[in-house]
């Protein structure tokens, strides 16, 4: 299954969008038109990379708009770019999500006590390559990491590339820690510090960090596509968000290939990006609340 993106506005701005569309070249939405299998019977999945490894604009799906194409978060007014949390450089893996899926923030969930984060689930892809923004990929997943954000549930699917050439070597979250030695603690770690740089403590997690293994986190994104499937045909409420799609055969926001023609149009032509602020380079260093109680005359800092 083929699919393709069209960029609209200037890159590196509040306009900038990119839209997704079919095989077949008509414009659908990440969120709810990509399939949530690549191959069902092996457990393959459909994964959107938003943010592609080591850069630091932090790319997502907007879910509140129509066709939710991906477009920069923005934070009081502007846009946002993740810190370099020294050792790290931006994303450290490709970062995305799954789409047909959505950590419902009315459910509780059973095992880490608090609501979703009202977005798709994330993923991390540890393969090699450098992909692309808007790129579409099928992963296994290997494991998971409950982060708790501001009190909410949010998932950090653990998968690899199917095209990955050591991907047969990968089957569960104890090979990463086998064959890429580090990455899961420097996972852990930069999603414990990565909003520091923000002026916020760092990030809590369920399981006291622990990594759940392959088979809680197939579970947990089989189970946050049962909450998308309710979301969409309407039998529980999306709130704000958009749920504008091409595909879904008994949901009541079905639309034409006409709508979403109009959508598109609408958007900004694409032009020239406007270039990255020098800031976002920079390092920032940050010692843990753990060493500085060791070493109060160690600070926080960017350079």
């Amino acid at each position: 299954m083929a699919f393709s993106v069209e960029e609209r506005g200037r890159p590196n701005t509040h306009d900038y969008r990119v839209y997704f569309k079919n095989g077949e070249g008509k414009y659908i939405s990440p969120f709810h038109d990509i399939p949530l299998y690549a191959d069902e019977a092996e457990n393959i999945f459909h994964a959107v990379i938003e943010v592609p490894r080591w850069t630091n604009a932090k790319m997502e799906i907007a879910t509140k708009d129509p066709l939710n194409p991906l477009k920069q978060d923005v934070k009081k007014g502007n846009l946002r770019y993740v810190a370099n949390v020294f050792p790290h450089k931006g994303y450290i893996w490709n970062y995305g999500a799954i789409p047909q899926t959505w950590e419902d923030p009315n459910h509780k969930d059973v095992d880490t006590g608090c609501c979703g984060d009202n977005d798709p689930i994330d993923i991390c892809d540890i393969g090699n390559k450098v992909c692309s923004r808007g790129e579409v990929i099928r992963v296994k997943v290997l494991g998971t990491l409950a982060l708790i954000d501001e009190g909410e549930t949010d998932w950090k699917v653990i998968v690899i590339n199917t095209e990955d050439p050591e991907a047969r070597d990968f089957n569960d979250i104890e090979d990463v820690r086998k064959l890429k030695p580090g990455y899961l603690e420097a996972t852990f770690d930069w999603f414990k510090r990565y909003k520091v740089p923000d002026g916020k403590p760092e990030n809590q997690f369920a399981f006291d960090g622990e990594f759940k293994n392959r088979d809680f986190a197939i579970k947990t994104v089989k189970s946050t596509h049962e909450f998308w499937k309710a979301m969409i045909t309407k039998k529980s409420d999306a709130g704000e968000l958009n749920c504008m799609n091409t595909s879904v055969s008994d949901s009541p926001f079905r639309c034409s290939a006409a709508d979403t023609e109009a959508v598109v149009k609408s958007a900004c032509a694409f032009g020239a990006e406007d270039p990255i602020p020098s800031s976002v380079d920079k390092w920032f260093y940050y010692e843990s609340e753990l060493m500085l109680k060791k070493n109060p005359k160690m600070r926080l800092s960017f350079n």
